[in-house]
């Protein structure tokens, strides 16, 4: 009696330490840096030394990024790399800011897209000293020439550095991705 008391206390205890399957699948989920598969840390790299302070949603995303990374072209590759190198580079408010942006940009009519995305790709082929001159303008200086005052409240890294955007999360170039 006293073995089967112990048997259904040690039965109890252990299934009372066991993570509950929910909780069992956020950590398969949301695996620290020291868990992800190498090939993973090979393509996640520039985010490594966020990767523990990302919320599960976020890890998930980027694993999948990575795990389809393979069947990606060079193209496609080198771009998702940038984007990952740009996004680590900001500051937690210019991430903030950027996924403000990608919101509203994701609540524009078609048209008003494109004229975003035209506006980006202009601003892409300035050679790089006007690029530096428009980071040096501050938010209250005149807009250049042909600009809309709309472009310039929903696209506001028009005026900064790529670098310091994540431009292409933001502006994705297949409007059929950013689900």
């Amino acid at each position: 009696m006293i073995r089967a008391a112990i048997v259904i206390f040690a039965l109890a205890l252990v299934s009372a330490l066991r993570p509950s399957s929910a909780e069992a699948q956020i950590t398969m989920g949301s695996p620290s840096w020291a868990q992800l598969p190498p090939a993973e840390k090979q393509v996640l790299a520039p985010l490594a030394s966020d990767w523990d302070n990302l919320d599960a949603q976020r890890k998930q995303k980027w694993r999948g990024i990575a795990q389809r990374y393979s069947k990606m072209g060079a193209d496609e590759q080198q771009r998702i790399q940038q984007q990952m190198k740009s996004w680590a580079e900001l500051t937690p408010q210019q991430r903030q800011a950027a996924r403000e942006q990608y919101k509203s940009m994701r609540q524009l009519p078609p048209e008003k897209k494109d004229e975003v995305r035209q506006r980006w790709q202009e601003y892409q082929s300035l050679p790089p000293e006007q690029k530096r001159e428009l980071a040096t303008r501050s938010p209250a200086a005149p807009s250049p020439p042909g600009t809309q005052s709309t472009t310039r409240t929903l696209a506001p890294t028009m005026s900064t550095p790529p670098a310091a955007q994540p431009a292409p999360v933001a502006l994705p170039a297949d409007p059929a991705r950013t689900r």
